[in-house]
Formats: C-alpha cells, sequence, structure tokens
C-alpha cells in the first residue's frame, strides 16, 4: 500500500542533492571554522560562508545580514528577546499577531516578567491579520512587532508587504516569521520591510538542526547566548557546519524550484479541496486563497481531530493536528487536548470541534496518495461520528425539531 505522508508543514525529507552537499563536511572537511589558521578550519570557514551566501539570495539579503542558528525557536527567540531589550530603556511595548507560533508567543513571558506590555493582534475568521489594526496598536514606546509570513496550522499568507511598511512609517522593528513560507513562495526582503526573518532548514528539505535569522544592517539586538565570537557576536558556539552547508544548498534548490514545486502543489491541493467537499459538516479553516500552496486544513463537526489522524495513519496516510509543536499539551484533565490557540483565534466554536486537521503535501507527493486519503476519510469520520456524545445530542435535538 502507498504510504502517504502529508505532514510536510512540520519537517520535509532532506533532499538527496543536500545530503550529498553535506556529506565531505562530515568525513573529510570535520575543521571548526574559527581554526582558520589551518586548511581544516579555513575549508570550514569558506563552506559556511558560501552557505551565508547561499540562504541571503533566497530572500534577497546580503550574505552580512544572515545569522545561523540551531533552527527556527532559536531564531525566534533571538528576534523577540534580542529586539525587545536591543531597543533602549525607553521601549517597553511589543506587539504580535494571536496566531503566532509557540517559539514566538512564549518568548513573551519573560518580556511580561520584565515588565514590557504586549498587544495581541486580532485576525479575522481566515487568519489574516488587518494592516489598520497594526497600525492602531504601534505606539511611541513600541520596540517590537512580529507577525508571522504564513500560518503552519491554517496556511493563511499574512499581508506582511503592507504591515512592514506600517511598521517603517512607524520606526517599529519588524520579525516576520518565514518558517513555514521561505523557500515555499517568494520572499523578498527587498519588497517587504522587515528588519528580521526567522528560517528553517528542515522546512523546505534542508536538514534538521539549522535555521537562520535575517538581520537587516542597523537593527539592534542583543545576543542571547555567550562565549566566544561566532556568528557576529550574535549566537556563540562552535557552528553546525554540515547543517549549515546543508541549509545553503537547500536554499539554491529552493530559489530554483520553488516556483515548479508550487505549481505541483497547488494542483495536488485542489484535488483534496475538492474532494473534501463531499464530507458532511467539514469546514475549511485558513484564508481560500491567499494560502500556501499544497496546504489544506480543515475541522469536521463532532469528530476528534487525534481520532481521526490515528485512524489515518491505520490506512498509512499520515497528516498533523493542529501545530507539530502543540499536538502533546493536554489540559488539567491528561486525557483533554488543550484547544488549538489558532482555531480559538479565528472563532472555531469549541463544543463541537476538537481538533483540526491540516494535510501539507510535499514535492514528492502524488495524485494517488492525494485520492488514498480522499477514500479513506468518509468512512472513518462516519464511523467516528457515531461514537461521539455529542453528535448523538445533535441527533436528539435534530429528532426534536430544534
Amino acid at each position: 500500500m502507498t504510504k502517504a505522508f502529508f505532514d510536510h508543514i512540520s519537517t520535509t525529507p532532506l533532499d538527496p542533492r543536500v545530503f550529498e552537499a553535506m556529506r565531505p563536511y562530515f568525513l573529510e572537511w570535520y575543521g571548526n571554522p574559527s581554526s582558520h589558521i589551518h586548511d581544516q578550519g579555513q575549508a570550514a570557514l569558506r563552506a559556511v560562508d558560501h552557505a551565508r551566501a547561499e540562504v541571503a539570495a533566497l530572500i534577497g539579503a546580503k550574505a552580512g545580514e544572515i545569522l545561523f542558528t540551531s533552527g527556527a525557536t532559536e531564531s525566534n527567540n533571538l528576534a523577540v528577546l534580542g529586539a525587545a531589550e536591543g531597543a533602549g530603556a525607553g521601549k517597553r511595548h511589543v506587539v504580535v499577531s494571536e496566531v503566532e507560533h509557540f517559539s514566538v508567543m512564549n518568548a513573551l513571558t519573560p518580556l511580561r516578567n520584565a515588565g514590557y506590555e504586549v498587544t495581541l493582534l486580532p485576525v479575522d475568521g481566515n487568519g489574516v491579520v488587518d494592516p489598520d489594526a497594526v497600525r492602531k496598536a504601534l505606539r511611541d514606546d513600541t520596540a517590537l512587532l512580529s507577525v508571522m509570513h504564513a500560518n503552519s496550522e491554517i496556511g493563511t499568507i499574512e499581508p506582511v508587504g503592507p504591515i512592514g511598511r506600517i511598521a517603517k512609517e512607524a520606526g517599529v522593528t519588524f520579525h516576520v516569521d518565514a518558517t513555514a513560507s521561505a523557500g515555499h513562495i517568494p520572499m523578498d526582503v527587498r519588497e517587504i520591510p522587515a528588519d528580521l526573518v526567522t528560517l528553517s532548514a528542515h522546512n523546505f528539505y534542508g536538514p534538521k538542526g539549522a535555521g537562520a535569522l535575517y538581520l537587516r544592517e542597523g537593527t539592534k539586538v542583543a545576543p542571547r547566548t555567550f562565549g566566544g565570537f561566532q556568528e557576529m557576536g550574535y549566537r556563540a558556539g562552535t557552528e553546525n557546519v554540515p547543517a549549515i552547508v546543508g541549509m545553503g544548498a537547500a536554499a539554491i534548490l529552493a530559489g530554483r524550484e520553488m516556483g515548479a514545486w508550487a505549481e505541483h502543489l497547488s494542483r495536488l491541493g485542489e484535488i483534496l479541496w475538492d474532494g473534501l467537499a463531499a464530507i458532511p459538516m467539514l469546514h475549511y479553516t485558513g484564508h481560500p486563497s491567499e494560502r500556501l500552496p499544497g496546504h489544506v486544513s480543515f475541522w469536521v463537526e463532532h469528530v476528534e481531530g487525534e481520532s481521526l489522524l490515528l485512524f489515518l495513519n491505520m490506512k498509512e496516510v499520515m497528516a498533523a493536528s493542529g501545530s507539530a509543536c502543540s499536538s502533546n499539551l493536554r489540559g488539567r484533565d491528561e486525557e483533554d487536548l488543550v484547544a488549538s490557540p489558532v482555531l480559538r483565534a479565528i472563532g472555531v466554536p469549541s463544543d463541537i470541534c476538537t481538533g483540526s486537521i491540516t494535510f501539507s503535501l510535499g514535492k514528492g507527493n502524488t495524485v494517488d496518495e492525494v485520492r488514498l486519503a480522499l477514500d479513506a476519510l468518509p468512512g472513518i469520520v462516519e464511523r467516528l461520528r457515531a461514537m461521539s456524545p455529542t453528535y448523538l445530542d445533535y441527533q436528539k435535538r435534530q429528532a426534536k425539531g430544534g
């Protein structure tokens, strides 16, 4: 049976060409980039610098504006905490959208503890931030504005261009988390006035353990790790050379091929979207058109998302419920999953929704795999709904005429 992996928003398979680029830096050129007196160190340093230029090219940046990190979480923490501290004593206000990733939202806790005021920007029913709401939220003491480029759970692409221009007019540092979007849709810092941009290698067919933070020239950020002076003093610690090389290789491939990937994924996404429409009481989430290619998300009335995923997995179909970083969150009762903050933000009713489903397709997926999911879903939904207490109550109410 075909095994269909539809959870590319949480991670993508390493492209074999990326693996081949990384291989020599595990076995042959294993030097430390800081030891640049000898040949091994010089080779490692050249490899890191080359990768820096490759990652910069993906988003239209300069090589010197790219800082390598261990991944998106570290980049987001450095951006939020570092920019807030770097803004100075008179700037004690931070603005973020209410659908940001946990690595942004949880970084707000130490800021609040330190006396910062936080404003959460609401979103509409499609998960879109209104630029006018951004304009109204910014103040003279605002240190940072953070709005993601695209949401991993519902696929919505945010209007970061207009939002960035508003931030620039107000003189506020603007951070964009592009973890879900970079390498899949265009992101050019020459057109989008972002001061900080988070990138993650394993989200565009690169290796895990490698990320980057774009830091526009002149933007003030305080470091979060201390030791040596690697990464221009912003991120101490010996660089993960093989992973950095892999990120650079993945960035080059994405720059060349993302258009073809997007066309393929959009076609598969349309087939999946249209096929799901036959399932009763199914509701799509996210913007219907301004969304990541190959991303389809939804919830079904009276059907638990986690159970649906388990049954899909038995049919060799692998998808996700909510954010990959929130699937293990539970309430006071260990059996109860915590409601997705994103679903709450877009107004999904908690009494009949117990989990959303996200299908995020990848460049290697096929029409046959999509058909496999569409063939499996109706029967699974029917079976789970028949066991749902809320659906039984619904049927009783309908029978009584209300």
